[in-house]
């Protein structure tokens, strides 16, 4: 794909990512509803997301002298415009016909962070080639999934890089895809000319001969899935940041520094492989308090209001990642719908932290928490 993305109006109503959604569902056909609104199994993770913010309450200050106040943050060397980015998610052309590419000018229109998936459905020296001279553009990042081949999964690290990626997210809570009785039930398929171009080329993996009584799960497809060896590895063929995407127990951040990761994302992928997981609000102070202030920490699942954005950050995050409402906001209008779901978070983060007296992200802590 080449050129602008199209510009197309907001629809009429809509003033909040929750009406971004339920435009979105009458717009999206049922194949494309189940695959991104969609959670594993019977969905209980998928909501407990939500429900967690919301059973959060904050603690209202007055009479503070905010003025100058910003949303600015540092994150790998950069500083950012606010703590806000763009999750990875694959195969974004089922939303809308100009895909990854109107996210990246949305993206960058806004000064959000980007990490585009490695199941992306355009090309990711594009993405790069679109976005990289824009001044005002956030990060740019590379979402990882480990290949079964070795040299093809060092080859994706390699594009990444050359095309001038900034930071390596590798997902690493999907070893094996979750129960997702949803798109089983639609008889989910992609479309006919949408597929995962970065992986084009990929070889076909070896058959695995199972013998009786062996497990197709355990002896043959996971032979290939990563372990922290493999984290080494790749932290010993890149010059980039290494982020780990998935972690959601104290103990694993922890290893995750100790095998040279730079950051983590505390997610449990939108509840869309294991079901019954906490909600990431619930897991993140204990991550916090495990890797120390320093480690940088970001963490994202059903977070759909600036003042989800706010508590993130008291409870221990230093940015936050969005997926399903910029999806739902490409769905609507394009380009011009994932910047109307940016702006609507980043202004009701400022709004939010005017209210509760903090005119940064850094004087954000668990003072702005009522308990």
């Amino acid at each position: 794909m080449s050129g602008l993305p199209s510009v197309e109006p907001i629809p009429e109503g809509v003033v909040s990512l929750e009406d971004h959604e339920r435009h979105a569902t009458q717009r999206l056909d049922a194949n494309a509803l189940a695959y991104f609104c969609g959670g594993a199994a019977d969905e209980i993770t998928l909501r407990a997301n939500r429900v967690a913010w919301d059973g959060i309450q904050l603690s209202s200050r007055v009479l503070r002298d905010l003025v100058g106040g910003h949303t600015r943050t540092a994150l790998f060397g950069r500083t950012l415009a606010h703590p806000i980015l763009l999750a990875p998610v694959a195969f974004q052309r089922m939303a809308h016909r100009d895909g990854e590419m109107a996210t990246a000018y949305a993206a960058s229109m806004q000064g959000a962070g980007l990490v585009l998936s490695s199941q992306a459905s355009v090309l990711l020296e594009d993405v790069a080639l679109a976005v990289l001279a824009e001044r005002q553009r956030g990060p740019l990042w590379f979402q990882l999934y480990f290949q079964h081949d070795r040299g093809f999964t060092e080859e994706l690290v390699r594009r990444a890089e050359n095309a001038g990626y900034e930071a390596l997210v590798v997902t690493i809570d999907a070893s094996s895809s979750g129960v997702r009785d949803r798109e089983r039930r639609a008889g989910f398929k992609l479309p006919s000319g949408i597929s995962a171009v970065n992986l084009a080329g990929l070889p076909a993996a070896k058959p695995f001969m199972l013998e009786a009584n062996q497990s197709r799960m355990f002896d043959a497809l996971l032979k290939t899935a990563p372990t922290w060896k493999d984290i080494e590895w790749l932290r010993g063929i890149t010059r980039l940041p290494i982020i780990l995407k998935g972690i959601m127990h104290p103990a694993d951040a922890q290893l995750a520094a100790h095998h040279g990761a730079d950051g983590v994302i505390v997610s449990n992928h939108g509840g869309r492989t294991l079901d019954t997981l906490p909600a990431t609000a619930a897991v993140l102070p204990r991550i916090r308090a495990a890797v120390g202030p320093q480690f940088p920490l970001l963490a994202d699942g059903g977070i759909r209001r600036g003042t989800d954005v706010l508590k993130a950050i008291a409870l221990g995050a230093d940015a936050v990642l969005i997926g399903r409402p910029y999806i739902f906001g490409l769905a609507n209008a394009g380009a011009m719908g994932v910047s109307h779901v940016v702006r609507l978070l980043r202004d009701e983060l400022e709004i939010a932290m005017a209210l509760c007296g903090c005119a940064t992200l850094a004087e954000i802590n668990s003072d702005a928490l009522f308990s």
